[in-house]
């Protein structure tokens, strides 16, 4: 099974909630190109406009080796992936750049949060894939098990990151960055794509980032799945659309933990308090919306764990980005830039 941290989030055209390809009749001279995949367990889409057939394809391509590069970093899926390596021997010689600097961004996010992102929840997630799903080491309590393991195993500030060699502090650690991963890889071929000459694009590698505005002349619109009707994981119907945002030259993130659910009830799922091992439930889910994808996706992240008390302050110290947060009640609350 694989890990989707990111809710569903589909393209909407002017006034209707549609797919983005549903909307190709509304475009001027040029053309929308299509492509659909997965990056890192997430499903994925991405949307060009061209003049120039070839010109998108070619893109297109680019932009798939660039994917594929970054699964071998940051994969937990791939057994020799850098992060796979990494984790599977409590240290690495020789990593990469990028994934030394989203490590230390890690940090950023941990430090500013008072610990409440922290990418060292990994055990957490292997104590419960081993009790619910494999069901390989069923524990008579997994509270308390978590528990356990958030006090031996979880701790950013135990993870060396040098100029060359990460290493943990303890053994039995390990890390996961899907909660900026996917935005550091959608930050990268948006950024690749506009390097290339292309003003107008919609990417969706897990998070979402639009180039420019539609072809139409509109921002992007985006549907943002209703948080109470999440906990079925299943495409995302037109009914279960809680709102849509608009968005033009910006990104999104949002977080919940009924993107990954380990029982029905949705109970335990895949967003971890790191001081408890429980999962987090003071927030339905959290969408940031801001200039880049990685940022939305560690504060979306951070502020699904930290709760709404946390959020002015979290999203003040990250100017130009903005929160709407859905409580458990199901009501909404902005924080940020649409709160004034």
């Amino acid at each position: 099974m694989t890990r989707r941290r990111a809710v569903r989030i589909v393209a909407a055209a002017a006034g209707l909630p549609l797919m983005i390809a549903a909307v190709r009749a509304t475009v001027p001279a040029g053309r929308l190109y299509d492509w659909q995949g997965e990056v890192l367990g997430a499903l994925a889409e991405l949307s060009l406009w061209h003049t120039d057939e070839a010109a998108a394809r070619r893109a297109i391509r680019k932009v798939e080796g660039e994917i594929a590069r970054y699964e071998r970093i940051f994969s937990l899926a791939v057994a020799d992936s850098e992060i796979s390596r990494l984790n599977a021997a409590g240290a690495l010689t020789r990593s990469s750049p990028e994934l030394r600097g989203l490590m230390e961004e890690s940090r950023r996010f941990s430090v500013l949060s008072a610990g409440a992102f922290d990418i060292s929840v990994q055990p957490l997630w292997r104590l419960y894939e081993a009790h619910f799903w494999s069901r390989t080491a069923v524990q008579d309590d997994v509270l308390a098990r978590a528990r356990d393991v958030a006090r031996d195993l979880v701790d950013f500030r135990a993870i060396d990151i040098g100029s060359a060699r990460i290493a943990f502090a303890r053994e039995g650690m390990a890390v996961t960055l899907n909660s900026l991963a996917q935005g550091f890889v959608t930050d990268a071929c948006a950024d690749l794509l506009r390097n290339e000459g292309f003003a107008t694009a919609f990417v969706d590698l897990g998070e979402v980032r639009a180039l420019g505005r539609h072809p139409d002349g509109r921002a992007w619109r985006v549907g943002i799945r209703n948080a109470q009707a999440g906990l079925v994981q299943a495409g995302v119907a037109q009914s279960a659309l809680a709102e849509t945002v608009e968005l033009a030259d910006t990104a999104m993130a949002v977080s919940g933990g009924y993107g990954t659910t380990f029982e029905p009830s949705g109970r335990f799922h895949h967003i971890f308090d790191p001081h408890t091992g429980d999962s987090a439930h003071g927030l339905l889910d959290a969408a940031v919306i801001g200039p880049r994808a990685t940022a939305a996706n560690g504060l979306s992240t951070a502020l699904c764990v930290a709760g709404e008390a946390s959020a002015a302050a979290l999203i003040a110290a990250s100017p130009g980005y903005r929160a709407i947060l859905t409580r458990p009640d199901g009501t909404k609350a902005t924080v940020g830039a649409a709160a004034a």
